[in-house]
């Protein structure tokens, strides 16, 4: 595990932007922590966004949501949030594969950022370290890195034109 958050992003004030969240209910106590870090986050950076919060029963309900949160609402950057204790069987790795592989199938094939926090920790602790430990809470990177990027994509799309493009590039 990284010792450090990224740095903190710019204020980005004067942009007026969409975000949605998608977090699993699965491993509640934890992804609330994540939830409620991104979004105190956020509010530093980006204080005029729209922050839209959609719940899903589990991991492997996240990639399906975000597709269709972006084919329906668009919006400039997606945060998913859960997280994955490992048992007994293989099941969390397949999971956490296969939500790592869709999200970034989706991002690429829609040019939406898509913040992936949807942890693996091989235990209980491992989850109070990255979630529940305000010196170290996953949340806050996801909203860093979810303020750069739309900053970065403002940069890009200066003209408005990115998501005109064919999306069968």
């Amino acid at each position: 595990m990284s010792s450090a958050l990224p740095p903190k992003p710019r204020m980005l004030g004067n942009k007026r932007t969409r975000l949605a969240i998608v977090a699993s209910k699965y491993n509640e106590r934890y992804t609330n922590a994540l939830v409620d870090a991104v979004i105190d986050e956020l509010g530093e950076y980006l204080p005029q966004a729209r922050v839209d919060l959609i719940r899903v029963p589990g991991a492997f309900e996240i990639p399906v949501t975000v597709k269709a949160l972006i084919d329906l609402e668009q919006p400039t950057v997606v945060i998913a949030l859960g997280v994955i204790i490992e048992g007994e069987t293989a099941h969390a790795d397949l999971v956490a594969r296969s939500v790592t592989d869709a999200l970034q199938q989706i991002a690429v094939q829609s040019r939406t950022p898509i913040i992936h926090e949807v942890l693996l920790c091989r235990t209980e602790e491992q989850a109070a370290q990255r979630c529940l430990n305000e010196d170290m809470n996953r949340g806050i990177e996801a909203a860093r890195a979810a303020a750069a990027m739309v900053d970065v994509f403002g940069e890009i799309d200066r003209n408005g034109n990115l998501r005109m493009l064919p999306s069968n590039v």
